[in-house]
């Protein structure tokens, strides 16, 4: 069968830099840190004290406050970035076309605060204290389930769980659905809201996280020579993807259009990556996309702010990308929002989508020190303006799980 060409008509946002597209881009390009103190919670005895926190939200001034109160943020963070996604693409509901719109939106973790709150609330009430509202309130599906009954789509509904790929399998897995025919428009993308105590003691175990608590916002600093770990962060990113020329017939605003998609599998390690796992992923989405290694113009990288992942990610680029590695500008937005896990595939895709829109690269801030093995143009500390025709996103997560994606201008 041809190929039905996909592209992006609706974006979403909730980030630790902002709450909405607008401003959460501004300051993305504008090399604004996110990073601060943990406030959900006392983590005076935590190693890692600081997160990205979103700031200022607060769930009735976009939903029914009665339901918003029955759901996880995770749950709640989802629902207003598709909704703003939603509206942004501007597609028209029917009884005649709810059948050929669905909605893939994920999360790597889900509702682990309700479900730390609700056992707190087993332990001094017993079972009758529990929710009835527990259970939906904190499976990770409810994105999408929720945002299909409120808007009425009924066509493919799914919620993909792959750790800290999960926004990029979903957008991708999503694309494939418009691709074979299944769905003419997909909601699509990733949610968390994991900066609980429970997650952040383990992540600490694990000795993942940044411990440089004295300085919040320099936190983060992918392929900085001091870089000591991610820090975690929450939110979430939905686009609309929509095939083309069913946009172009209701004269949609385009951003770019998604081209390629690409999967793979470390077989290696649970938690430490491969350089021939990433390599292939990025490979896939490449021929996938049916362009050559040097039209890749930018990449949005996984860039973590750890040792090991990014002097992995960088040399699983220049073993895909052979000498045109050096060529090519890769930042990563984690260094002002941290890292979302299972979320960040779904923002930092929308901020791929707007370099590619705007013709502008982000920074990756608090490079002070770039480490000598990591040797590429990370677009150091300031945004830089530049030509992308083709853009990579990738995300790896645990599991040795990879995902990528290539966004073409258009």
């Amino acid at each position: 069968m041809n190929k039905r060409r996909i592209v992006v008509t609706g974006l979403g946002l909730v980030t630790p830099v902002g709450i909405g597209v607008k401003e959460s881009w501004k300051n993305i390009v504008d090399g604004v840190s996110g990073i601060t103190k943990i406030s959900k919670f006392d983590a005076t005895n935590f190693s890692s004290q600081i997160a990205g926190e979103v700031k200022d939200f607060d769930p009735i001034n976009y939903l029914n406050p009665k339901e918003a109160r029955r759901m996880d943020t995770f749950i709640q963070y989802g629902l207003v970035s598709g909704i703003e996604a939603i509206k942004d693409s501007g597609f028209e509901i029917s009884e005649s076309n709810a059948h050929r719109i669905g909605v893939s939106i994920g999360s790597g973790i889900g509702g682990l605060g309700l479900i730390e709150s609700t056992n707190d609330t087993y332990d001094n009430g017993g079972p009758r204290k529990v929710s009835p509202f527990f259970i939906p309130g904190t499976i990770i599906n409810m994105i999408s389930g929720n945002l299909s009954i409120m808007f009425g789509l009924k066509g493919p509904n799914v919620s993909i769980v792959t750790a800290c790929t999960t926004g990029t399998h979903s957008i991708g897995d999503a694309a494939r659905m418009i691709g074979y025919g299944d769905a003419d428009i997909m909601v699509a993308g990733g949610s968390e809201a994991a900066i609980t105590e429970l997650s952040v003691a383990g992540f600490a175990s694990a000795k993942a996280l940044s411990s440089r608590n004295d300085d919040p916002a320099t936190a983060s600093r992918p392929w900085d020579r001091d870089r000591d770990g991610f820090v975690i962060g929450e939110g979430s990113g939905v686009m609309v993807l929509e095939e083309y020329e069913h946009a172009k017939k209701r004269g949609a605003k385009i951003y770019c259009e998604l081209v390629g998609y690409g999967m793979s599998a470390d077989a290696y390690h649970i938690t430490a990556p491969s350089i021939a796992g990433p390599k292939q992923s990025m490979l896939n989405a490449i021929n996938d996309a049916g362009v050559n290694v040097d039209e890749i113009n930018y990449i949005n990288a996984h860039g973590t702010s750890t040792p090991l992942g990014d002097l992995n990610e960088t040399n699983a680029i220049k073993e895909t990308l052979g000498a045109h590695a050096y060529d090519c500008v890769i930042n990563s937005t984690k260094s002002m929002t941290g890292h979302l896990l299972g979320g960040a595939g779904g923002i930092e895709s929308v901020f791929t989508v707007l370099a590619v829109h705007n013709q502008i690269s982000p920074p990756t801030i608090n490079i002070f020190n770039q480490d000598p093995e990591c040797d590429l143009d990370y677009v150091a500390n300031e945004a830089r303006e530049m030509t992308i025709n083709a853009a990579l996103k990738n995300n790896f997560g645990f599991g040795g799980t990879n995902g990528s994606l290539v966004f073409k201008k258009i």
